[in-house]
């Protein structure tokens, strides 16, 4: 698969606007067809500025403060390793702060910066190869991804020879016309990830096997606990109409953008980021290095 994102552009923050869509390579197995399409985006109701999380029924003040799920880390992943089980996270803050984040970047770095700080590394000798996923649940290249790379990186994880880390973002919350189902996608896996863990891949594919197109409304939330339900998750109904992971889905995608990540899928992988070419050529050299 070669690589392909939506980018993530416009003003940081509540509201986050895409500007616009830029959508690159459609990978298929031993072939890969380029496709350029620059979607530009007027603004829709003041998206870009709006202070507060808007809900399908209604909207709310967001807090800036809020908890950590379970099981999770505060730059916003889940992490498995060997025959899928769930990795602890280092220890670390187990509430997050929105007002705390650090600035957006100048411009659009080239690539992500100040990995280390964000929990991004090369593992150590004799330890698995650390897999970081950026993904949308809204996004078809992340969908894509998950398709046609999926199956290796399990494979790899079930051999011990990798760990793999998926951290949802909400860059397409402007793309589900004011549902801000993006931001729902991520604190519903948020929400599994906290009381389901050994669930959450399950949901995770249910998501994008569910995936709306862009510019529609969206899952709505009724049908994201269900597709929990369905993956053998507890029940989240509670979880998500308390919206108890906001604050948590707010933070880290601001994080990831203050550290340049700027499109998903972003992947990483022994510290070193996915910047072109098939994910065979990026991920061989680096498996063979840690034999």
């Amino acid at each position: 698969m070669a690589l392909g994102q939506i980018k993530r552009t416009g003003e940081q923050g509540r509201g986050m606007a895409i500007a616009g869509l830029i959508i690159g390579y459609v990978g298929a197995v031993g072939t890969a067809l380029f496709v350029v399409l620059a979607i530009v985006l007027g603004l829709i109701g003041g998206f870009a500025t709006t202070s507060g999380f808007v809900q399908q029924g209604g909207s709310t003040t967001v807090q800036n403060v809020g908890p950590v799920p379970e099981n999770a880390n505060s730059f916003g992943g889940i992490t498995f390793g060997k025959n899928g089980a769930v990795v602890p996270p280092a220890p670390g803050p187990r509430t997050v702060d929105y007002s705390q984040l650090p600035p957006d970047p100048e411009g659009e770095p080239e690539k992500a910066f100040g990995l280390n700080s964000i929990g991004i590394q090369a593992s150590a000798t004799g330890q698995p190869v650390q897999v970081v996923v950026y993904l949308d649940f809204m996004c078809p290249y992340c969908a894509a991804f998950e398709k046609q790379v999926g199956p290796d990186l399990k494979k790899w994880q079930d051999e011990g020879k990798v760990t793999v880390e998926y951290r949802p973002l909400d860059y397409l919350n402007r793309a589900s016309n004011g549902t801000y189902y993006s931001s729902r996608a991520a604190m519903a896996a948020a929400c599994v990830a906290n009381a389901s863990p050994g669930k959450y891949t399950a949901f995770a594919e249910s998501l994008f096997a569910h995936q709306p197109a862009e510019n529609s409304d969206g899952l709505d939330d009724d049908t994201l606990a269900a597709l929990a339900a369905a993956a053998g998750a507890a029940d989240i109904s509670d979880c998500l109409g308390t919206e108890t992971y906001y604050p948590y889905s707010d933070y880290t995608s601001g994080l990831a953008f203050a550290h340049g990540v700027t499109g998903t899928p972003t992947v990483f992988m022994d510290g070193r980021q996915w910047l072109g070419g098939t994910f065979g050529e990026f991920s061989g050299p680096i498996l063979a290095a840690k034999k």
